[in-house]
């Protein structure tokens, strides 16, 4: 392994319907600085400005630049800026001054976003790809050029210049995110990190993995991979159990209830979702784990409950499955109270971090391969 383990904590900021969005925000701010005070590398959310279940974040840039004015050390990355909703040229700018104003703390993770934010933001489906590859192009151009130009389907500049420049250089360092394993292979050619994982059975990110290691090794570029994974931790299983029921049960829920805006009951509906690149959005298989019982989502490890102990295990079996750079925890969700995703975090970083670090870090599991 070329650098040491990194570890990350993940929120996509999920409030129950009618809630204090106020407080919930607040909420993050603090598990954000407690997150940088136990020692975590990076603080990462997402971009979502629809469906207040599913996500509360319609600007993670104006949260990152709170986040530096209240921690020291951790970084801030958007898992992912969604191209498709925004003019690059003025994301472009966006980003480098957001990353001027974190001390350059910023990390950029870019993706097409979920299928069901085209319509609600007014974007052709269809488009979404186009629109992603062409977005992408030219943030790279505004960060490393004085000016430019660039002829495209949907975008067009001539002779300009973006300002201000990332404090990072030649850019802050990028992340593609998705579900189509292309874009992982895309990653691995140009150096740039990835992230899989999320409330889904493991196996569903096996060949994107594989395939973002593999391109790595072809293009000879250093991997990094990041695993995300919801977890709910206290030192007593039972108590764990019992309390994690409700905020779990909501986690799955909240994740799909987008699901129910898609048009996707037809076949056409679903032949255009798959025609989009929105295959993932046809299949049934992730509505279907509304159909587990608690108990079966963590028999089956959608989300990690239990004891550190018991977790430290699950992560060090996943690292044997995966191999992954970064491993990225979940610490709140479903509208659970503060106290209980500070916990979380608290637990991870004292009993968990330290054994997979010494183990990971320290060569024992390469020496097991």
């Amino acid at each position: 392994m070329g650098q040491r383990l990194k570890f990350a904590t993940y929120v996509e900021i999920q409030s129950p319907p009618g809630g204090n969005h106020a407080e919930l925000i607040e909420d993050i701010v603090r598990l954000a600085q407690h997150a940088d005070q136990v020692g975590f590398d990076t603080f990462t959310i997402l971009e979502h400005p629809f469906h207040e279940k599913f996500a509360l974040n319609p600007n993670p840039l104006a949260l990152f630049c709170t986040l530096a004015q209240k921690t020291r050390d951790i970084r801030f990355r958007t898992l992912c800026h969604t191209l498709p909703l925004h003019n690059p040229m003025v994301l472009a700018g966006e980003i480098a001054a957001a990353d001027i104003l974190t001390g350059g703390r910023i990390e950029c993770g870019v993706g097409r976003g979920h299928a069901w934010l085209c319509k609600e933001a007014n974007i052709v489906m269809e488009e979404s790809v186009p629109r992603f590859l062409e977005a992408l192009e030219i943030l790279q151009l505004a960060w490393t050029r004085d000016r430019f130009t660039y002829e495209g389907k949907y975008y067009t500049c001539r002779d300009l210049q973006v300002v201000p420049k990332p404090k990072q250089k030649p850019h802050p360092p990028l992340f593609i995110v998705g579900t189509s394993s292309k874009w992982f292979k895309v990653a691995a050619e140009k150096g740039w990190g990835t992230n899989i994982g999320g409330p889904a059975p493991d196996f569903v990110f096996k060949e994107a993995a594989e395939i973002y290691q593999s391109e790595c090794r072809k293009a000879g570029t250093e991997p990094h991979m990041g695993y995300g994974k919801g977890v709910f931790l206290a030192e007593d299983e039972n108590t764990a159990m019992n309390e994690a029921r409700q905020w779990v049960r909501n986690f799955i829920d909240f994740n799909i209830s987008p699901m129910d805006t898609l048009a996707r009951n037809t076949p056409d509906e679903k032949k255009r979702l798959v025609d989009a690149g929105y295959a993932f959005y046809a299949a049934d298989d992730f509505p279907k784990l509304r159909d587990l019982t608690f108990e079966q989502l963590v028999e089956n490890d959608i989300v990690y409950v239990g004891t550190p102990k018991k977790v430290t295990q699950k992560f060090l079996d996943l690292y044997d499955r995966f191999h992954y750079q970064e491993l990225v925890i979940v610490p709140h969700y479903g509208g659970m109270p503060r106290w209980q995703a500070i916990r979380n975090q608290e637990l991870f970083a004292r009993q968990i971090k330290p054994v997979l670090s010494a183990e990971i870090d320290g060569g024992a599991r390469q020496a097991a391969e």
